[in-house]
């Protein structure tokens, strides 16, 4: 086991160099040794940055390749434009390095499989950061799963809902790839932070696989109504022919005969949500209500089994092990703590030299999500199979390493 691992990040705008930073102030078991984007401003604020910090100033370059070739790099951290993530993961892989990568779709099922054929040949492994999977009640609702208080898991939904309408029309001169998918791509471009918690939860690549999904998607009005009243009439974006729907469901059937729904809502005023739901044969969890109802449980006078129950009520039974040594040390991080868990989950696998708790299996089957839904809109919603890339190992279920950060179980005595 390393004591201390080498970080190359690639990628370096406001979500890149967020991430950089917290690791560079909370984790003294990481050295971030290179630094990479594609604007030389930026390249240069992360250098100055890491400097900073730590008074050894990085190698830093605006050419991925040569980052990734660097011998004092043991793995690559990719918070780039989305349709970048494979390219930056292939190369550190090949160059022997662990990848991890943002959130975000896949641009082609190709990208995906050569993302899974390229850690089978070499033997790293890639991880998705997926941080919605390491967030509080999402991981106490995930130990109540795995202690059967939902019964046999049936449905579950999700969503990313988030008023992004200035940043989607601000992209080009904030330098933000949105706006680019959003002009040219149809479909749910987003699917992972929904996605993500639910496929652990239902054992995808586990026992399970998603099979087929039907996505639909409304007109596309919200993003020229904004750059109207806040760009002007005359504005290109006014009048843009957006390819993104406005909102966006999918339907997804898996291998057992669990559904998934998934809401993909940029475009119009709304408050956040990922809105998630897990329903099974005991029960369910409403995320935007803060409720759950189990059947047969009564945790207060007056509640019965018509009625939500505060989640309230079960966190001093359910909380998971990890939230509860996170919340002892101190909460730290972005998105209410998410961030650093995710980092953390990627630094110890790299420190170990085991496979992450986040699997290439599982990034490739949720990135590839979005360029199936694109086909599925522009094919008038036709049904589309989604690929096994597990290539069959799913029905031999392969939990991955047993530790603190697992998302396949709970594994109390690591605490």
């Amino acid at each position: 086991m390393k004591n201390t691992i080498n970080i190359a990040f690639v990628g370096l705008s406001g979500r890149g160099y967020g991430l950089m930073d917290l690791m560079l102030t909370t984790m003294d078991d990481i050295k971030v040794t290179a630094v990479c984007d594609l604007y030389e401003d930026r390249t240069e604020k992360a250098r100055a940055r890491v400097e900073e910090v730590t008074g050894v100033s990085p190698f830093a370059s605006c050419d991925y390749k040569e980052v990734v070739a660097r011998e004092d790099v043991d793995a690559v951290i990719t918070p780039s434009s989305w349709t970048s993530h494979v390219d930056v993961c292939v190369a550190a892989m090949e160059a022997g390095k662990y990848a991890a990568t943002e959130v975000g779709g896949a641009p082609s099922i190709e990208d995906c499989w050569l993302l899974v054929r390229t850690s089978e040949k070499t033997g790293m492994p890639c991880m998705m950061l997926e941080n919605c999977c390491y967030g509080r009640e999402e991981m106490m609702v995930s130990r109540m799963v795995h202690d059967g208080l939902f019964g046999e898991l049936v449905h579950c939904k999700g969503a990313y809902a988030h008023d992004l309408r200035d940043e989607i029309c601000m992209g080009r001169e904030n330098r933000h790839y949105r706006i680019h998918n959003f002009s040219n791509r149809a479909g749910d471009l987003y699917p992972t932070h929904a996605l993500g918690p639910i496929a652990k939860m239902l054992g995808i690549n586990n026992g399970n696989r998603f099979v087929s999904l039907v996505s639909m998607q409304t007109k596309s009005v919200g993003l020229n109504l904004w750059a109207k009243e806040h760009r002007g009439e005359n504005d290109d974006l006014a009048t843009r022919r957006f390819a993104a729907g406005d909102v966006v469901t999918t339907m997804i059937r898996c291998a057992h005969g669990e559904t998934i729904v998934l809401t993909h809502d940029d475009c119009l005023p709304r408050p956040y949500s990922r809105g998630c739901l897990v329903q099974g044969t005991r029960g369910l969890w409403s995320e935007d209500k803060n409720g759950i109802m189990i059947e047969g449980r009564n945790s207060h006078d007056g509640w019965d089994h018509h009625s939500w129950e505060s989640m309230e009520n079960y966190f001093k039974e359910y909380e998971h092990p990890l939230w509860n040594e996170f919340m002892n040390d101190g909460v730290r991080g972005g998105h209410g703590g998410m961030d650093y868990l995710v980092l953390r989950a990627f630094v110890e696998a790299v420190k170990k030299g085991e496979e992450p708790p986040i699997t290439v299996y599982d990034a490739a089957a949720w990135m590839s999500i979005t360029t199936l839904s694109e086909d599925s809109c522009n094919m008038g919603s036709m049904p589309v199979a989604v690929p096994d890339f597990t290539r069959g190992k799913w029905i031999y279920p392969k939990k991955a390493p047993r530790g603190k950060y697992s998302l396949d179980e709970v594994c109390d005595e690591a605490f």
